[in-house]
């Protein structure tokens, strides 16, 4: 068939609302994905799509260039709720986007090229973002990639400090690896990041495109570990839907960030819908139930799927379940036979990445069903 690149699923979905999508044959699907957590508030939540709204009928699209209120006020909120100092915003579409942006401001802001990155890591599929991702599925036929990057043990914390050096530009991590299975990073190696970067005059990088804005309890995965980075990337749910990204920098970044910019840089509807989803974030608290309601799901799986799985793990609303056989099996099983779409983290890990929204109710659905699709439990 022609007409598209990516392998499509056998479920067409005509609608969303809340936590639940509607497919074209009328079924209702809880959605314990939000397409890769780019839904923190559901499908269709009015705030986002009435501030969406007005702006595309007041101004569609003008270029950075020009100042627009929305994305004024952007930049300001960005700058509000970052983790302490990361005070300067650029905007851009996506998260790998945002990655691509935070390692050039590195290499030119300290004048050097190193980039030391983990194992398991997934920072994006352009050409520098994968770079520095570790899998080399993801790489196969598109090298040679941007070279002088290191790969250091995610949570090894002496490795760490080895690799770090007079020549690196920066270390780049995830707080909680998403793609690479829901791993956690141990406080320390996030402590010992901090320490070996400022020791040499590197830049910390931390990509929260999948644990910010709330995802792990709190607005920034980091704030769980106390460390700031000198420069955070956010993106998936920040448009609640709509493709938006930023690169939170310290000063000592944005001063000698170099030249770089982009055509759709901060566009007036999507910062419109950006600011949506910060204000909703902060006045209904959602981070803090996402901590709560996080915290009853992995413990109702544990309880419900016990010895037939290898472990649950994560934080707030980040889930990995670690299957001892294939976790696309166990995902066919929820969508086909429960209305249950999760997504796959690796070959064995079912993730769990639902609207920071869900309730009780809709955490025992899924844990029932995932009782009945896991062998075993």
């Amino acid at each position: 068939m022609s007409g598209f690149v990516f392998n499509e699923k056998p479920i067409t979905i005509e609608s969303g609302d809340g936590v639940h999508l509607t497919g074209a044959d009328g079924t209702e699907y809880l959605d314990f994905g939000a397409s890769y957590a780019c839904a923190p508030l559901g499908h269709c939540h009015p705030d986002v799509t009435a501030a969406a709204k007005d702006q595309l009928e007041a101004l569609t699209y003008v270029q950075a260039s020009y100042p627009v209120p929305e994305r004024t006020r952007l930049y300001e909120r960005l700058a509000e709720v970052a983790p302490g100092g990361l005070s300067k915003v650029w905007l851009c579409n996506s998260g790998t986007e945002a990655n691509e942006a935070a390692l050039k401001f590195a290499r030119h802001a300290t004048g050097r090229s190193k980039i030391v990155a983990m194992t398991r890591a997934f920072h994006g599929r352009t050409m520098g973002a994968l770079a520095a991702t570790w899998s080399d599925a993801y790489k196969e036929g598109f090298g040679p990639l941007a070279g002088d990057v290191e790969f250091v043990e995610f949570g090894n914390g002496d490795a760490l400090r080895d690799a770090v050096d007079e020549e690196t530009a920066a270390v780049i991590t995830e707080p909680i690896q998403g793609e690479g299975g829901i791993n956690p990073a141990p406080q320390e190696f996030l402590r010992a990041a901090r320490e070996a970067t400022e020791e040499a005059g590197a830049a910390l990088v931390f990509d929260e495109v999948q644990t910010g804005l709330g995802r792990t309890g709190a607005m920034w995965a980091s704030e769980g570990y106390d460390v700031t980075p000198d420069i955070l990337t956010t993106a998936k749910g920040l448009g609640n839907g709509l493709p938006v990204g930023a690169t939170l920098c310290a000063d000592w970044i944005a001063e000698e960030a170099g030249n770089h910019g982009s055509t759709f840089s901060g566009g007036p509807v999507v910062c419109a819908a950006a600011n949506a989803t910060l204000d909703v974030l902060e006045r209904d608290a959602v981070p803090a139930h996402a901590d709560e309601i996080g915290a009853y799901l992995r413990e109702e799986l544990r309880d419900a799927l016990g010895d037939a799985v290898r472990e649950v793990r994560g934080e707030g609303l980040m889930v990995g379940v670690e299957v001892k056989r294939d976790a696309n099996a166990v995902l066919r099983d929820l969508a086909l036979d429960h209305g249950v779409l999760a997504l796959p983290a690796g070959r064995t890990v079912v993730r769990l990445l639902p609207p920071l929204t869900v309730e009780e109710a809709h955490v025992d659905a899924v844990v029932d069903a995932l009782a009945d699709a896991v062998p075993g439990a």
